[in-house]
């Protein structure tokens, strides 16, 4: 029997791993200035934004849509030419 492979790329991926892996990628203050919300801001922590993206629509699309548009940018430069990609010369010296 075949299993269902949903295609929705946000399936199985909870909440506090998107904002997990968005912190890891960019950190608070690039997450600030790129969605207009305090809890980013001002002391921000992974429970304090949990909180308020489970109440408020709006941004937890807009955070959402920061994830999947991180992960196209990721496979864009995985696939990239290595002069092309920033990390090329940093692979090579650590091989």
């Amino acid at each position: 029997m075949n299993a269902h492979v949903s295609k929705d790329p946000l399936h199985g991926v909870t909440l506090e791993a998107i904002i997990n892996a968005l912190v890891t990628r960019y950190g608070w203050e690039e997450m600030a200035s790129r969605i207009k919300i305090n809890c980013f801001k001002s002391d921000p922590s992974v429970k304090s934004s949990l909180k308020f993206l489970r109440r408020t629509p709006w941004a937890r699309a807009e955070v959402e849509a920061l994830y999947i548009e991180s992960l196209t940018d990721k496979a864009v430069s995985e696939n990239a030419p290595a002069e092309e990609d920033p990390w090329a010369n940093w692979k090579k010296k650590s091989d």
